[in-house]
């Protein structure tokens, strides 16, 4: 395909793959971890539900958003040149595929396994007569009082159907007139558990039956003295994208508006179980509304999301992977016995803490909770992309108000899916006093930073927390992201003028150090890649290694083409969604892509040039994406001590040398998981990663040095 690409303009569609195309490959990445043998088994069913989640997160955003460019007449190619209508028909050619392989994973695989174990997950009609006594007992004790039936008669118009609910769609007769009508039954997720737990046998098996089961098998009870025709199980999917105009005048209103709107946005997806008769398919399509192709039958199981419920069972630690604990950073252990003291280690120098595996509670959590309590702190600002309901960090904004201190929280009310949850702590912090600002309605605050603010001597100081992630407890336990403490003046200066720049009125024009998006973060990147190309020789190579989740901004993408066009090597290390294709020939023979996809979500952003054997490297909030970088504020900040920067390169190296849970792309935008070759030995660069910070702080309790392990 691609032989002698010498004289093709950087421009040429068949550059550039298809970004949703490259999502779902993304996401078949997830699935091969779910059909890897080698995981021990609970992990495997953690990815079936992983794979779900993500599908529906893709269906109600992106799918959505390509209907709505079709519904709307816009049938422009993206750069890969494909129009919505030709994304759209491959991308259900695709997700098919990729859905008959996870039923296949699941029921024909991992459903017999997990019974080999203890853990029996079974129809009504595997059960023996006891259990099904005790079910019966349990259906109508706790689930036939939530249950509604509604069925479709004149008078009585077709329920509305909410957003990934799971339905059972049933025809009745009525023996009595020969009357058939079609009715749904909601499976009442929401409040009851998914799977009905039998109490464990002799044996000690758990077993579990599903809930559209249970009620399938009691439905004469709900429509007592007619004849249950036919009965099966349907999703619904809906477009679940919020829209706010630009010129909301109230962002607060405008978003809450937005969220009640959503709950009846347009019907994306249906998924029907495969068995489903024609004639009640055909009756749940009328009625539905919807087109055939927007009709996915599943074989098995519906919303394997479900799984997770399986996979918190209490026990069964041997088909677990092993917790990975962080621990706290050397740095911060200054005397045996005391909290950790981040305003103190941050005097002494920078530092760079690696979540999860230094721990997020006694680095980000502490540094805030130590700046509320200090006297001498004047004011606290801190970013609100997404946050956890029982995180400290919102709460201690509260109580550094009530202390007497300035306190700023800049909460994005648009972050998808978490918008409810920022409704609810915005109104909470401003109840308490805090200043809230919710920037502006054109663009997302992504950037994740915090600024302390302390009186020192004659004048204050800036502690600034910059980081790559959400100030989220939970997933900071789970994504792997870095944080950079600093009491550096200049960036200091410069995240006080951004955070003076969204609370007030008025137009940054320039800052010292730091990268900000939308108005300089493309540009510096694109900068650096230049300076990188034009110190680039045979005696002083010169080389690019980035680390992100995604890659599909185009004039990044083309910069990377000249770059090495002109010889310089490009590494990148990109988890998810990747447009560039490597590997071809005059165009990028000098470019490598891998993507490492693991126990742990890889989640930071590094971007490092080298030039002249020197190394400049940023750490940020920002994918290489247009929305990032022109609709959203982020930030990414220079790294400079020479320490901090060697462990980033270290985390860099190990990305680019694992072979366990990595996957290389290749020109024709395959991806091929990695493996060992014949002399190689397996590295893995989260479990290096865990092994190294256990060693570093093992160390530090010996020798109480509060210097970090060898990286090496």
């Amino acid at each position: 395909m691609f032989d002698d690409h010498q004289d093709q303009k950087l421009d040429d569609p068949a550059l550039y793959i298809n970004r949703e195309l490259s999502w779902l490959d993304f996401n078949d990445r997830v699935l091969q971890l779910a059909e890897d043998k080698r995981a021990p088994l609970l992990e495997r069913v953690k990815f079936c539900a992983i794979y779900t989640t993500n599908l529906d997160e893709y269906y109600m955003v992106r799918v959505a958003g390509l209907h709505d460019q079709i519904d709307a007449g816009v049938e422009n190619p993206g750069q890969d040149g494909r129009t919505p209508s030709q994304t759209i028909a491959l991308i259900r050619e695709r997700a098919q595929e990729l859905g008959r392989r996870l039923s296949d994973c699941f029921e024909g695989r991992l459903r017999p396994a997990l019974a080999e174990h203890g853990i029996a997950v079974v129809g009504v009609g595997d059960l023996d007569d006891d259990q099904r006594a005790e079910l019966s007992r349990h259906f109508r004790s706790v689930i036939f009082p939530a249950l509604t039936p509604l069925a479709v008669a004149p008078g009585r118009p077709f329920p509305y159907i909410s957003n990934l609910s799971l339905s059972l769609a049933v025809l009745v007769r009525d023996p009595a007139t020969d009357e058939t009508v079609f009715a749904r039954v909601k499976v009442p997720t929401e409040i009851l558990p998914r799977f009905v737990a039998l109490e464990r046998s002799d044996s000690g098996q758990t077993t579990l039956v599903a809930l559209e089961d249970v009620i399938a098998h009691h439905l004469d009870a709900l429509f007592a003295g007619m004849e249950i025709v036919d009965c099966d199980v349907f999703r619904v999917t809906r477009d679940a994208d919020l829209e706010v105009s630009d010129d909301a005048a109230d962002l607060l209103q405008a978003v809450e508006d937005e969220l009640r709107r959503r709950r009846f946005g347009e019907i994306v997806r249906v998924e029907i179980g495969a068995r489903c008769s024609e004639r009640l398919r055909e009756e749940l399509i009328e009625l539905l509304g919807v087109a055939e192709d927007e009709v996915y039958p599943v074989e098995g199981l519906l919303d394997m999301g479900a799984l997770w419920q399986i996979v918190k069972l209490g026990g069964y630690s041997e088909l677990r992977e092993e917790p990975l604990l962080g621990s706290t950073h050397p740095r911060l252990l200054r005397h045996e016995g005391e909290r950790p003291d981040v305003l103190g280690a941050m005097r002494e120098g920078d530092l760079l803490v690696h979540h999860p595996y230094d721990s997020f509670a006694t680095s980000v959590e502490r540094f805030v909770q130590q700046a509320v309590a200090d006297p001498n702190v004047l004011a606290i600002k801190q970013t609100v992309y997404r946050t956890s309901d029982d995180s400290p960090l919102v709460p201690a904004l509260i109580d550094a108000t009530e202390r007497g201190k300035q306190a700023v929280a800049l909460v994005e009310l648009q972050a998808r899916f978490d918008e409810r949850m920022n409704i609810h702590w915005a109104k909470a912090l401003e109840e308490a006093g805090v200043h809230v600002v919710y920037g502006q309605p054109a663009l997302k605050t992504h950037a994740k930073c915090v600024l302390v603010v302390r009186r020192e001597g004659k004048g204050v100081r800036n502690y600034v927390h910059i980081g790559t992630g959400n100030y989220h407890s939970a997933t900071a336990r789970l994504y792997t992201d870095f944080g950079l403490f600093t009491t550096d003046e200049q960036i200091g200066a410069d995240v006080a003028d951004m955070f003076n720049y969204l609370t007030g009125f008025g137009r940054q024009l320039h800052y010292r150090k730091v990268l900000i998006a939308p108005n300089h973060l493309r540009d510096g990147i694109l900068e650096q890649i230049e300076l990188t190309i034009d110190s680039h020789s045979a005696e002083t190579p010169g080389r690019i290694a980035m680390k992100m989740n995604a890659l599909v901004d185009g004039r990044c993408i083309r910069a990377l083409y000249e770059a090495s066009q002109a010889g310089v090597q490009v590494d990148l290390n990109v988890r998810g969604i990747c447009c560039l294709r490597p590997g071809i020939p005059g165009i990028s023979e000098n470019i490598r892509v891998v993507s490492i996809v693991g126990r742990l979500l890889e989640h930071s952003r590094i971007f490092c040039f080298e030039r002249d054997g020197e190394h400049t490297i940023y750490i940020g909030s920002a994918d290489l994406m247009p929305r990032n970088l022109d609709h959203r504020v982020e930030l990414a900040t220079p790294i400079e001590s020479p320490p901090l920067r060697a462990e980033l390169l270290d985390t860099l190296e190990r990305a680019f040398a694992d072979n366990q849970s990595s996957w290389e792309l290749d020109a024709e935008g395959a991806w091929r998981r990695r493996s060992p070759g014949p002399d190689e030995k397996p590295r893995s660069m989260q479990l290096e990663l865990a092994e190294l910070h256990s060693r570093r702080a093992a160390e530090e309790r010996v020798t109480g040095t509060g210097e970090p392990a060898s990286v090496s």
